[in-house]
């Protein structure tokens, strides 16, 4: 008990440095730390349009001291990417690290993908014919006369590149299995483009005719 309480105040100094060393070693201690960083498109040029898929995120290793590292907010780290002045085609981005405002004392070890490449193309409209689906027949002793659709053609509009292949837009399916008697309905149009997208009519006003089929009087 002598030794415990013998110089017990220097004792608990020695033990208050100690901890006090400990945590300042650990402190400094270099770890290494992912972060999931934004990408930032600005300033796309009027009458273009960005044609490729650009990562939204982009894994970001950054190594440096435990106090500093772990003090670093995501939000700090998004990356921008200037557009402006831009002529179609594809420019690639390179040395992404370079654009993080950083303490000198972290330093960025992986960037994945380490390039961004990002294409421009011209915004082009087309207008396409409105194809109308059915599903199933009529009963029997029925048939389609006619199917008319208002608009009979839409426009299309986006990436030149893409829009070239775009050559008519389809209906969602309309179900006549039933159907003894002409109808009208307004049909959802289902087009998808990647690039590319429907400038005004999303809907078109579809019109089918349905008559008996016209048999031949049987001979007596």
């Amino acid at each position: 008990m002598n030794l415990l309480t013998e110089n017990w105040m220097i004792k608990l100094l020695s033990l208050v440095f100690a901890l006090v060393l400990w945590f300042f070693v650990m402190g400094e201690q270099n770890l290494e730390k992912g972060f999931a960083v934004p990408i930032e498109l600005s300033n796309i040029p009027e009458g273009l349009i960005v044609s490729n898929s650009v990562p939204s995120l982009i894994d970001v290793r950054i190594s440096g001291p435990r106090s500093i590292l772990f003090n670093l907010q995501q939000r700090d780290l998004a990356i921008n990417i200037d557009l402006k002045g831009l002529s179609p085609g594809v420019t690639s981005y390179k040395r992404l690290e370079e654009r993080f405002n950083l303490s000198r004392n972290l330093k960025v070890t992986r960037v994945s993908p380490s390039i961004i490449d990002v294409s421009l193309d011209r915004i082009r409209a087309k207008r396409v014919p409105v194809k109308v689906l059915l599903d199933g027949d009529p009963p029997v002793g029925f048939e389609v006369v006619s199917v008319v659709a208002k608009p009979s053609h839409v426009t299309v509009s986006g990436a030149g590149s893409e829009l070239k292949n775009v050559s008519e837009v389809s209906t969602d399916l309309i179900q006549i299995s039933a159907v003894r008697e002409d109808f009208t309905q307004m049909v959802p149009i289902d087009y998808v483009g990647t690039f590319t997208a429907l400038k005004d009519d999303k809907t078109v006003e579809v019109t089918v005719v349905i008559r008996p089929i016209n048999r031949p009087a049987k001979g007596r």
